[in-house]
């Protein structure tokens, strides 16, 4: 299992390390974390700092002799950092400092032009993760492009959500149930869970 450790949830690199054994003594073997910041002054950490952060990251997991995928994140796209022409210098600096600090891939979300993304791919000496979602290449042409992993980010859960938007709202405006037709059922959802 991979946990999405956001920012790291430390203050510090020592925060980020106290984080990471909490997620290893929950069982998962993986974590994304990110380099970005709350701040719209400046959205990403500086590299030095986002490496040393992933750098305790990999050393906790060390430590306890389990082989964490670590999967450094930058959010030079997401965030839309710098001017355009200089988004793809900016990613490959942070990506290689990040694998440089033992990261063991690297997670790019905000970009899914194929020409980009094949460059990062290209560029990057370590699987690449992008985003996707709407609109988005397909997974073969991503793959073709040198992509290693697909996620769907919060998606998932926020076209839940909007299901459950217009199913009240369904509800209550009209007073039928047509939104929640074809909803998978007990049955299959148990047997998700069932021990092969």
């Amino acid at each position: 299992m991979s946990a999405d450790v956001e920012r790291g949830f430390g203050a510090d690199a020592a925060g980020v390390a106290e984080t990471v054994r909490g997620v290893l003594d929950a069982g998962a073997v993986g974590i994304n974390l990110e380099d970005s910041t709350s701040s719209r002054e400046a959205p990403l950490r500086p590299v030095a700092e986002a490496a040393g952060r992933g750098a305790a990251a990999r050393a906790a997991a060390d430590e306890r002799g389990v082989p964490l995928y670590v999967n450094a994140r930058t959010d030079v796209y997401l965030r839309s950092v710098g001017e355009p022409e200089t988004r793809l210098a900016a990613t490959l600096e942070r990506a290689a400092a990040f694998l440089e600090a033992g990261a063991s891939g690297v997670f790019v979300p905000g970009v899914t032009d194929l020409e980009t993304v094949a460059a990062l791919a290209k560029g990057i000496e370590a699987p690449l993760n992008i985003l996707a979602g709407p609109g988005a290449p397909t997974v073969p042409e991503l793959a073709a492009a040198g992509v290693a992993r697909v996620s769907l980010g919060s998606d998932v859960a926020l076209a839940a959500y909007a299901l459950a938007e217009r199913a009240t709202r369904e509800l209550l405006e009209t007073g039928t149930y047509e939104a929640v037709a074809g909803g998978a059922d007990y049955g299959s959802l148990n047997s998700l869970f069932a021990r092969s």
